[in-house]
């Protein structure tokens, strides 16, 4: 058995990469908010734009193409301008599990770049994953025509693709100012990157990591991530119900068959407020569906406070169905699923974490409290393959005879292949 070295790194590594304009202040918005755990880039034909950020990595596309100027609404102009500088992208992005792709659709930069850098993440095998906004209908017919077709084009290259429609936050206050909306934009393109990635680096009672998220949004398409905060005597039952029913969201969670859900609480969260919020999704999606759970205590919360993190994909009538070049190695969520319906195994599993919640309420509630807060959880066996080496589909490279480090995810190993 190889000897455990405290160094090598716990988590995936996780890069945010903000495309065009709106891409780029979303960016400047998760550093001023002091999201943790990621590498941010911001790619953007705008050179006074590029200036004006506060990423790490700046990558400025199309200088021959633009010089310096923005694609005028021109997505072809945007895309020619990233296949133009996509190997400086691609060494961005080497050594990403994950890479999320935040921008605005309907302008050219932003529409036309951000499927190119996409299709380079997961070339390089990252779970690729796009959060986007739809036009404000005051930006006119145009821009949202524009921002279909860039939907389509880039849900055709990411594994999963979460929508956020702007006019969906003009519903919430009818006096919102048009600096206040657009400030709405970054933060929810913020609370969408940090649920999903806090879910990865923290650590928990029942741990969530990057194998989970990986099955549920693997080549799942269009994709919901709902977060739901709540106070008081049921605050359970109202952080689940608000994570499921976001308004800013374009999809419904009903019927999904995939779902990933996380509970944050203080100290003194209790395992029947996990089964109320548990209930609560789980009756919202299919039957047979995949369901993954977590628990985390957070200090970051407020006294007497839950927050509830979901996701869901895996949806019996998407909102958008996208086209997908075939990779090889790589099951989207509904195939599988479709196959596993029937699976005994598959329900077994699901009835088992159910039969467990059930168990530990019934317990005598100070026993479980007990083994909840002082206790670590039992590890659990992930098969996840993740050799990076082994599926670069340009370059081919000689298997380690290694047994013991077969069943360790690549990014677990990455001091050993430096």
């Amino acid at each position: 058995m190889p000897k455990v070295n405290p160094e090598i790194e716990a988590f995936a590594r996780i890069k945010v990469v903000g495309i065009g304009g709106s891409g780029g202040n979303a960016v400047n918005h998760m550093v001023r908010s002091k999201v943790n755990g990621v590498e941010f880039i911001v790619t953007n034909t705008d050179a006074q734009d590029l200036h004006n950020s506060l990423a790490s990595k700046k990558i400025h596309i199309g200088k021959n193409l633009t010089r310096g100027l923005g694609t005028g609404m021109n997505p072809e102009l945007g895309k020619r301008a990233a296949e133009e500088t996509k190997e400086e992208i691609q060494e961005a992005l080497k050594g990403a599990d994950m890479v999320f792709i935040a921008g605005g659709m309907g302008g050219g930069t932003g529409t036309g770049a951000s499927p190119v850098v996409a299709r380079t993440a997961r070339e390089l095998n990252a779970l690729t994953i796009g959060v986007v906004t739809k036009p404000f209908f005051f930006e006119g017919s145009q821009r949202m025509s524009l921002a279909d077709k860039g939907l389509d084009a880039l849900g055709a290259e990411v594994d999963a693709l979460i929508i956020i429609p702007n006019d969906k936050l003009l519903n919430n206050s009818k006096d919102t100012t048009v600096l206040n909306a657009f400030a709405q934009c970054d933060e929810v393109l913020r609370q969408a990157v940090e649920g999903i990635s806090d879910l990865i680096t923290t650590p928990g009672l029942i741990n969530v990591d990057f194998a989970d998220i990986k099955a549920v949004m693997a080549d799942a398409g269009t994709a919901l991530m709902g977060i739901g905060v709540a106070s008081g005597e049921n605050r359970a039952i109202e952080a689940a119900r608000i994570a499921i029913n976001s308004p800013l969201l374009d999809v419904s969670i009903n019927g999904a068959r995939g779902v990933l859900f996380a509970i944050a609480g203080g100290e003194d969260m209790t395992m029947n407020e996990v089964q109320e919020a548990a209930k609560i999704i789980t009756e919202s999606v299919d039957s047979n569906a995949r369901v993954i759970f977590g628990a985390i205590i957070d200090s970051k919360l407020r006294k007497g406070e839950i927050r509830i993190t979901v996701i869901a994909s895996g949806f019996p009538e998407p909102s958008r169905t996208f086209k997908r070049p075939e990779r090889q190695g790589r099951e989207s969520l509904s195939e599988s699923t479709t196959e596993e319906l029937d699976d005994d195994t598959l329900f077994a599993q699901k009835k088992e974490s159910e039969i467990k919640l059930a168990d530990a309420v019934r317990k005598d509630k100070i026993m479980a409290e007990r083994a909840i807060f002082n206790t670590v959880p039992e590890e659990k066996e992930r098969a996840v393959t993740m050799n990076r080496n082994e599926q670069k589909p340009t370059f081919e490279t000689e298997e380690e005879d290694d047994d013991d480090l077969g069943v360790i995810p690549s990014f677990l190993r990455r001091s050993k292949l430096r």
